[in-house]
């Protein structure tokens, strides 16, 4: 069963606001997601959905944007001077088109990633928000496997990093 500090395996759809709308992200042809449960690394409503189900088990369930992402935040969407943008003396234009995720950093160094709404001659406007941010999602899927956690030392991965996401390359 489905508790705290144990290792879980799921397949799941998700999709934009209910079980019809659009595919956003999949892993039944790709590797099944693994986390461990009750370590706030998941949205806290999609761990209470899942809560208590064991392997074999299937889900179906939606959350509203406000319980997943949140809404979409107004200041979280800034007009940058396009200088800031400047390398080596010039400044990568393709870099800079419209739907383009830029990894950049807030004054504490954090990273964040922000999306390329529109690019002037002086400005260039970023959605820092979540990308799903604003959406309902639903959740089906199955659990697959639940067990006890395994640590994995970050030198074992070698050349495919750790599979975080984030490029760190460890």
């Amino acid at each position: 069963m489905i508790e705290n500090n144990k290792q879980v395996n799921i397949n799941y759809k998700l999709r934009h606001k209910d079980i019809q709308g659009e595919l956003i992200e999949s892993t039944y042809d790709a590797k099944p997601l693994s986390f461990v449960y009750g370590q706030g690394n998941m949205i806290p409503k999609f761990e209470e959905n899942i809560a208590s189900l064991s392997e074999g088990d299937y889900f179906d369930f939606s959350i509203k944007s406000v319980d997943a992402y949140g809404e979409i935040k107004p200041d979280a969407i800034l007009e940058l001077d396009v200088n800031i943008f400047e390398s080596n003396g010039s400044i990568d234009h393709e870099m800079l088109k419209v739907g383009n995720s830029i990894p950049m950093q807030d004054s504490n160094g954090g990273r964040m990633d922000g999306i390329v709404i529109s690019v002037s001659d002086t400005h260039v406007k970023m959605d820092f928000n979540h990308p799903l941010a604003g959406k309902d999602l639903h959740f089906e899927g199955e659990v697959l496997a639940i067990t006890e956690p395994v640590m994995e030392m970050a030198h074992e991965h070698g050349d495919e990093g750790c599979g975080c996401g984030s490029g760190c390359g460890c």
